[in-house]
């Protein structure tokens, strides 16, 4: 797979579904998925975008491909022959959020249509998000629709949805050999190694990912290049956290965002899109969702607001 850039559009390949929530005001229900939120953000950040996910012909099929139509995000979508993919999401004690997934999300697939093909060989970069890299049949058909596209890709893994955690290794690693930029965070590093997530980096970058962007949630992240390696902080705004679940597929389509616009090579291009990265992450904590904010939109948002 090259690293070369055609074009400014993107392809996201990955998952879409609803996220069903019970809290403490209810019950209520969000379009999501980590595919999806990646895909919904580079189109509020003026980049071109296509998902390619699962989506099925149900009611909840609708109000997926309803939202992605209000984004202006072009959607491809691979049958569903269990219907659309939904996560039961509570939070745990620790005010994380635990994931319980039907049938469809766990069994879920994904095919290349030549409508999908003809995207993929058009994009300056596939983005890869919450794969089932644990089904190598799943993995061969990636493979081959993807040619020499330019990747990024985040691993992703969902403990509910995982299957066989040495299959997804060994399937993720196959992609993240070429990619030209691997997103890892801690989870990931717990989830799938053993919870190293320097020396995780570093085996990411020995394999053959051309950049690996390392997130360690509230102490920042860093971007290992051959230029070089940059960290950068959680960018301090104002307002309270709400919710840091969208934080890095706002992330990821940060730096996906940077790579198709600016192609940075040089160190100091690379601290820059980092610390972009770090802003929007920042502001997509100061509300509910996936939905990519960045700190400009949050500001519009509280105009008007304590005399703003």
């Amino acid at each position: 797979m090259s690293n070369e850039t055609s074009s400014r559009s993107v392809v996201v390949i990955g998952d879409a579904l609803i996220d069903e929530i019970h809290d403490h005001a209810g019950v209520r229900e969000l379009v999501g998925g980590a595919a999806l939120n990646v895909a919904v953000g580079l189109r509020r950040l003026g980049i071109d975008t296509t998902l390619i996910a699962m989506v099925g012909e149900d009611e909840a099929g609708g109000h997926i491909r309803e939202y992605l139509s209000d984004h202006a995000v072009r959607v491809i979508a691979s049958d569903a022959p269990l219907g659309s993919s939904r996560a039961i999401v509570r939070r745990a004690a620790n005010g994380e959020p635990e994931y319980v997934f039907n049938e469809a999300a766990r069994q879920r697939s994904i095919r290349y249509s030549d409508e999908a093909r003809a995207a993929i060989a058009d994009a300056g970069l596939v983005a890869i998000s919450c794969f089932p890299f644990d089904a190598a049949a799943e993995v061969d058909a990636l493979v081959d629709a993807l040619a020499d596209a330019r990747v990024a890709v985040d691993p992703n893994p969902r403990l509910g949805m995982l299957r066989d955690r040495v299959e997804f290794v060994r399937g993720f690693e196959r992609i993240a050999a070429s990619a030209a930029i691997v997103k890892v965070g801690a989870d990931d590093a717990a989830v799938l190694y053993d919870g190293d997530l320097d020396a995780l980096r570093g085996r990411l970058r020995e394999i053959g990912a051309a950049a690996v962007l390392a997130t360690a949630g509230a102490a920042g992240a860093t971007l290992d290049t051959d230029a070089g390696i940059v960290s950068a902080p959680i960018t301090p705004l104002a307002g309270d956290v709400i919710d840091t679940v969208g934080a890095g597929d706002a992330t990821l389509a940060a730096v996906a965002a940077g790579l198709v616009s600016d192609s940075p090579t040089a160190r100091d291009e690379w601290r820059v899109l980092l610390l972009r990265a770090m802003d929007i992450a920042a502001a997509t904590c100061r509300a509910e969702g996936g939905l990519l904010r960045t700190p400009e939109s949050s500001a519009d948002a509280q105009r008007g607001v304590r005399g703003s």
